[in-house]
């Protein structure tokens, strides 16, 4: 199988429609094309032109391996921040193969320690569009790894829409990568870089 080649679903899987984020379940020999496959999900194409998104413990179903680690803890050793720019750097916009903080949705990111000793992450994060209806799934995923990582017993993730996203927070590698005039006009939003 190669990129771009239809294939049928081995089973019936769930997935979520990109961007409206509603749930559906595909049938067992749903034609399907992967566009990409990034952080722990596939990115589909049925063949009536619908966008899904496909956990990679559903992997299965396209005839592939699923992916290792998807449930394990995130990373071994003891808790640093760098761990933290490290699993959101996993984390992608599923119609856009860049990760959310190269995107610049992460807006604050902030590591406190909690009562037990552990430690507490707080995430603001944003969408490139207000309307999208992936910010649920997107937030899923980051509160899922998060919560992976040694020492963390509390993870607050908000999906806000102030100041508002633009290409003007992303990163310099992600705006060539997408194809962005790297001076197209910064934001008076610090972006946050790691």
């Amino acid at each position: 199988m190669t990129m771009g080649e239809f294939i049928e679903l081995k089973r019936a899987c769930e997935a979520v429609e990109i961007p409206s984020g509603t749930n559906r379940m595909l049938p067992a020999g749903s034609r399907v094309r992967i566009s990409q496959f990034l952080g722990t999900g596939y990115t589909v194409i049925t063949d009536i032109g619908y966008m899904c998104r496909i956990d990679g413990k559903d992997a299965d179903a396209l005839g592939l391996t699923p992916p290792p680690n998807l449930e394990k803890g995130a990373t071994e050793g003891p808790f640093n921040e760098q761990m933290v720019w490290d699993q959101l750097k996993t984390v992608y916009d599923p119609e856009i193969p860049v990760n959310i903080v190269d995107l610049g949705l992460i807006y604050s990111c902030e590591i406190t320690a909690d009562e037990q000793g552990g430690k507490k992450i707080s995430v603001k994060m944003s969408m490139t569009a207000p309307g999208c209806g992936m910010g649920n799934v997107l937030k899923a995923d980051v509160e899922g790894k998060l919560a992976r990582l040694p020492e963390v017993h509390g993870v607050d993730v908000q999906v806000v829409f102030e100041p508002p996203w633009h290409p003007g927070l992303m990163s310099e590698a992600a705006k060539l990568q997408l194809g962005f005039d790297l001076d197209y006009p910064s934001s008076p939003v610090t972006r946050i870089s790691r």
